[in-house]
């Protein structure tokens, strides 16, 4: 396939400022003696959900930076959850991203779960060399002319 030489930015100047929110969920799926080391805090590079927020929140705010197309916006709020799934042996990872833009926030939260992601992939690695990440998507968005279209 040829690369095309006339990749763009959208423009988004004619585009109203709207309040806009996006919901990405994705997990870590790891072994349970990793997730049992995780949820008591015994892993030896420290506190893996709190580095994984912070990591997750930093990254949603740098997500023009990674995607070359991607539009600069200003970010309001960005909140990165975490829940333990025993049965699968997993760590859920959700984040919200809300701002008001011309643009949604996707990218960026889809950016905060892959990067708290991959911070839990690093944090767990040294004990766990089966972990794997999955199910990476974006699961609501809301604002715009789109209104709020739920995805799961």
């Amino acid at each position: 396939m040829a690369s095309s030489p006339d990749i763009r930015m959208v423009d988004v100047g004619g585009k109203p400022v709207t309040k806009r929110q996006a919901v990405a969920k994705g997990r870590v799926v790891m072994q349970a003696a990793t997730l049992k080391l995780l949820k008591r805090g015994k892993l030896p590079k420290g506190d893996v959900l709190a580095a994984a927020r912070v990591a997750g929140i930093m990254a949603a705010k740098e997500t023009h930076r990674l995607l070359p197309l991607c539009h600069p916006l200003l970010i309001e709020d960005v909140n990165v959850e975490f829940s333990i799934d025993e049965r699968a042996s997993a760590v859920e990872v959700t984040a919200i991203v809300k701002g008001s833009g011309k643009t949604g926030f996707e990218m960026e939260a889809l950016t905060a779960v892959a990067i708290s992601g991959l911070t839990i992939y690093d944090m767990c690695k040294t004990v766990d060399q089966k972990m794997r990440m999955e199910s990476i998507r974006l699961t609501q968005k809301s604002g715009g002319k789109s209104g709020t279209i739920t995805y799961e």
